[in-house]
């Protein structure tokens, strides 16, 4: 798509550019760009870090073996019961 812009097509952006922020202006623009841009850069390389980070640690806690615990029978859960009595009949 961008492949078909000549030298005119970037001089005339250049000049609509030039005409709606106007020349003063240009420079500020310039270099808040490049702030976002170092910044934006800063950002990823953090996420790689915690990301790798992230992946030591899930790594190391995996070689670990969880203790096994054993539960007696007698403190077992009971499944719960419903509080209609057998044989109600719904309705009026």
């Amino acid at each position: 798509m961008l492949g078909n812009l000549t030298g005119w097509h970037l001089l005339i952006i250049l000049a609509v550019v030039l005409l709606i922020f106007g020349a003063a202006k240009l420079p500020a623009l310039a270099k808040s760009m490049g702030q976002s841009a170092r910044i934006l850069k800063s950002e990823i390389a953090a996420g790689k870090a915690d990301t790798t980070a992230d992946t030591a640690v899930s790594a190391s806690a995996a070689d670990v073996p969880l203790p096994t615990v054993a539960v007696p029978a007698s403190t077992a859960i009971p499944a719960p019961q419903s509080n209609t009595p057998t044989g109600a009949i719904d309705g009026p």
